[in-house]
């Protein structure tokens, strides 16, 4: 579903055709299984959210993407897309699985309380919750972690364990339905281990 093109620099603009109707229903195949993926507007890291939305939309996901702007979003690699809707807009009770994706980028929202509020409402409400690379800080920032197993990029563990939170180092780590992922190598199976929370399989 994602076209690279490369010519010295990669360069690709995606957005999906919406296939879904009123009230997130989808006119072919399931209903209810809806994620939302939430980007920096620059910098966002490309592998850790293309990976995932392909996994994703491979079982039978829509998936929305919110940003700080509806403007074209551009990865730290390239990677061009354009967001469905604001982070502002975001309706936690929309959804089964939330994201947060890493990338530089991503500290935009370190601060910020429309991120933390849609931390909370998902942890507090049993959402699948996930972040990934330097995303983690968000959550922690939140004051969602104390107390719970997560991995992050390295050298962000000190602002989670700052926070009660459990470093574990993992290339991805589940507690219950928190999923934490160290960055983009991590990127496939943490979109796995997003949909192994959702359908209540067992951890490792």
């Amino acid at each position: 579903m994602f076209i690279i093109i490369a010519s010295g620099m990669v360069s690709l603009f995606y957005h999906p055709t919406n296939t879904w109707g009123q009230k997130g229903k989808k006119m072919n195949g399931e209903e209810g299984k809806r994620a939302l993926m939430i980007i920096a507007h620059r910098d966002f890291r490309d592998e850790e959210f293309r990976e995932p939305k392909e996994v994703l939309e491979k079982n039978g996901f829509q998936v929305d993407v919110a940003s700080s702007s509806t403007d074209k979003a551009i990865g730290m690699l390239g990677l061009e897309y354009k967001p469905d809707l604001l982070l502002s807009a975001v309706k936690v009770e929309d959804y089964s699985i939330i994201a947060f994706i890493g990338g530089a980028g991503s500290r935009e929202y370190w601060e910020d309380k429309k991120a933390h509020e849609i931390a909370r409402e998902s942890f507090t409400s049993g959402k699948v919750l996930g972040a990934i690379c330097i995303a983690p800080v968000i959550l922690a920032n939140a004051g969602i972690l104390n107390g719970k197993r997560v991995t992050v990029f390295q050298s962000m563990a000190n602002r989670l364990t700052s926070k009660g939170a459990q470093y574990t180092g993992k290339a991805v780590e589940r507690d219950g339905l928190l999923i934490t992922a160290i960055g983009p190598s991590a990127a496939k199976d943490f979109g796995l281990a997003l949909i192994e929370a959702l359908s209540g399989q067992s951890e490792n």
